[in-house]
């Protein structure tokens, strides 16, 4: 007599204990690195402007390539997840965006920078899209949101300390500094994954060929069950199945994946907008030196208390507090211009509150994937949003540049970011009723064990 185990049953009634702890901190580690990466190039960017001689305006391609990157990296990075494991998708991407990191310590002009950048990226987009899928797919279902996003204040805590490197190295080091930090440690870190790592059990799951590998990682999970080797283990879908991009349309899925795609390029195109000018802007208003740094890192702090803020209430209230956070930064990001010019002080109290919506919400859009998409096509599913909230992201930066360019007060620039907050607002209240209909009318699980003769 052999049993048949669910094993997405097994993990959604376990206890948090010290296998997901670990697991978090390793995860966590990742989207730190990943964080510091994507952000090194906005705190060099005053440092070009002094000592390269280049115009504010000239940054924009140079500080959106990397994000063109994560465009390409998260479609590439998210079907390896899929197709060949959660574990190589990461350690691959760590050893990609560290390698061209730390070559663009060594360029000599923007256009090189740029391209380096570019390279890098790629890496950097398939962190997001695996990282999500192997929380997700360890987490208990009732705990899904908040392990995602605990995960994901690594990358804002990694997106801060730029910043420190920047006050307390580039002075003397050179921007250089940030870029070596940058593409050594995610290297050094490859390194311990390939240790360190475990392999999503959802995946190994899906093919019965990798039935040796999916027992260890169970007895790893939950020891104290007496799991057996003629045990054969199963998801709530069909093992072997393939991802094509028409599995994201179908269904339920319809509504959602569009809304979801713009929610992430409207709310990143304002993220990465406000995350790659702050510095600059502030300077350009004449602010204290070193308080658009300040500002910045203030504003990445802001986002990690809204993402901590949000992580219980996106599992119990879905995107309801999503929608309310997109209502909120409407009339603050549309003041921060307004307060750099008025006051420093007010300035740094703006960019918190911003950071915690803006960020903060992104912390909960993050989280979405791994809630909605299975496991098939779970890295997939998650790699296009970030990869399409990419396209978002790459002109938050080339926009600013342009309007920059136009001679804009640095008012109206702030005031037209906060814009496309009003119809995210609206899209996420959309699919937030489309995700509760959707759960209203979803099948029952398979149990946790059944029985069959041989």
């Amino acid at each position: 007599m052999s049993r048949i185990i669910n094993v997405e049953d097994v993990i959604d009634e376990q206890k948090i204990g010290r296998f997901n702890i670990v697991l978090l901190i390793w995860l966590f580690l990742v989207l730190m690195l990943d964080g510091y990466d994507i952000t090194a190039a906005a705190f060099a960017g005053p440092e070009l402007v002094k000592h390269w001689g280049v115009a504010r305006a000239d940054l924009g391609p140079m500080l959106s390539a990397s994000l063109f990157g994560i465009l390409i990296g998260s479609f590439i990075f998210g079907y390896i997840g899929d197709r060949f494991g959660r574990k190589i998708g990461t350690i691959l991407s760590c050893l990609v965006f560290g390698v061209f990191t730390v070559a663009v310590a060594w360029s000599t002009t923007l256009g090189e920078m740029a391209t380096l950048r570019l390279l890098a990226g790629i890496g950097i987009g398939g962190i997001f899209p695996n990282a999500v899928a192997l929380s997700a797919e360890y987490a208990p279902k009732r705990l899904r949101a908040t392990m995602i996003i605990l995960m994901f204040t690594g990358n804002t805590v990694g997106a801060a300390l730029p910043g420190l490197v920047s006050m307390l190295l580039v002075p003397t080091h050179g921007f250089q500094i940030l870029f070596l930090v940058g593409g050594i440690a995610p290297l050094v870190l490859a390194f311990c994954l390939c240790f360190a790592l475990p392999e999503s059990i959802k995946f190994l799951a899906l093919d019965e060929s990798r039935k040796k590998r999916t027992l260890q990682m169970l007895r790893r999970l939950k020891p104290d069950f007496a799991f057996d080797e003629s045990d054969r283990f199963v998801t709530n879908e069909a093992a072997g199945s393939k991802f094509h991009i028409r599995q994201l349309f179908e269904g339920r899925f319809a509504l959602a994946t569009p809304l979801l795609w713009l929610l992430f390029a409207l709310n990143l195109m304002i993220f990465y907008f406000i995350n790659s000018w702050m510095p600059t802007l502030a300077a350009a208003a004449d602010a204290p030196a070193g308080h658009g740094v300040l500002a910045l890192t203030i504003f990445l702090l802001g986002g990690t208390c809204g993402g901590l803020a949000l992580s219980r209430l996106v599992d119990k209230q879905g995107l309801r507090p999503i929608y309310i956070m997109f209502i909120v930064a409407v009339p603050v990001v549309a003041s921060i211009g307004y307060l750099t010019v008025a006051s420093p002080g007010l300035l740094l109290v703006a960019a918190f509150i911003a950071g915690f919506c803006v960020l903060g919400l992104q912390f909960g859009l993050n989280a979405t994937p791994g809630l909605i998409y299975p496991t098939s096509c779970r890295a997939n599913g998650a790699g296009w949003a970030f990869g399409v909230g990419r396209l978002g992201a790459a002109l938050g930066p080339l926009v600013g540049g342009i309007l920059i360019g136009m001679k804009l007060p640095i008012q109206n620039l702030y005031v037209f970011a906060a814009l496309p907050l009003i119809v995210g607002a609206i899209a996420c209240f959309v699919l937030d009723r489309a995700t509760r209909q959707a759960r209203q009318s979803s099948p029952l699980p398979l149990p946790i064990i059944e029985t069959q003769l041989d």
